[in-house]
């Protein structure tokens, strides 16, 4: 079985169609890429499967749960978790509490224990506030917990958002163009760390990113969408070489390798 199952997912806008009869599926422990033109519906199709646009047509599986028409949060409690495009933080929250948000889905204390300030209460605020110190270490974050999330630089907000993603313990994580507005030695730094979370936590990643040194350099399988329909599918050498591919993006197939 698939972990991520896409059939026929079809979104519309008022006459709009940006999404348009997509079959799309993932392994476990895979780093897939999906990329296309801008304008080519990767973002929608992105908040389609993680609850952000409901009312779809066709059917999405996830680790064997129908996710249709659940709201973000149901979604991220069947451990998807994602980041965005625009970094949508809490500018004015400490960084270790904006991980802290990330981890309110495996609390199981009540209003009861709030309350009473019961030992329940104290022993998950105590394990939570140690998870979340232990994934600002993990992002190259250490020592800086008590940083407001704004005064930090946009390089290490970037990571501070998939640090509080992370808090979700996903088995999919979404990354939405991880490596924007980041120079070369920060994008080879964010590939190497893509790569070493899923080898190291085992955690699958389904990233949209324009980088396409960064997606030749990590992904096992690679998506086209252009107009909202999915135009080619495969590795890296193949789409790199794909007529279709290259047609989209330079509007020339008589090129080859234009997308290296």
């Amino acid at each position: 079985m698939a972990l991520l199952d896409v059939k026929g997912l079809t979104k519309t806008f008022g006459g709009l169609v940006a999404v348009n009869n997509i079959d799309f599926q993932m392994e476990d422990k895979q780093i897939v890429s999906v990329i296309g033109p801008n304008g080519a519906g990767k973002t929608t199709f992105f908040n389609v499967i993680s609850g952000y646009y409901p009312d779809h047509v066709g059917t999405i599986t996830f680790g064997g749960h129908n996710l249709k028409d659940l709201n973000p949060e149901k979604v991220a409690a069947y451990r998807m978790a994602r980041t965005f495009q625009n970094i949508r933080l809490f500018p004015d929250m400490l960084t270790v509490e904006n991980i802290l948000v990330g981890m309110h889905l495996h609390l199981s204390s009540n209003l009861f224990d709030i309350v009473l300030n019961t030992k329940r209460l104290k022993r998950e605020e105590k394990e939570a506030y140690e998870r979340a110190m232990e994934l600002l270490n993990y992002v190259g974050l250490e020592g800086k917990d008590n940083e407001l999330a704004k005064n930090l630089p946009y390089g290490e907000q970037r990571l501070l958002e998939i640090a509080r993603a992370l808090a979700i313990k996903p088995k999919l994580l979404l990354l939405d163009e991880p490596a924007a507005g980041l120079n070369p030695k920060e994008t080879e730094a964010m590939k190497n760390f893509i790569i070493k979370i899923r080898d190291e936590l085992g955690h699958s990643i389904l990233l949209i990113e324009h980088d396409m040194k960064l997606v030749m350099g990590l992904s096992d399988k690679i998506t086209v969408i252009n107009y909202g329909v999915k135009i080619a599918e495969g590795t890296p050498d193949e789409i790199k070489n794909n007529p279709e591919v290259i047609k989209a993006y330079l509007g020339d197939d008589t090129t080859t390798d234009a997308v290296a």
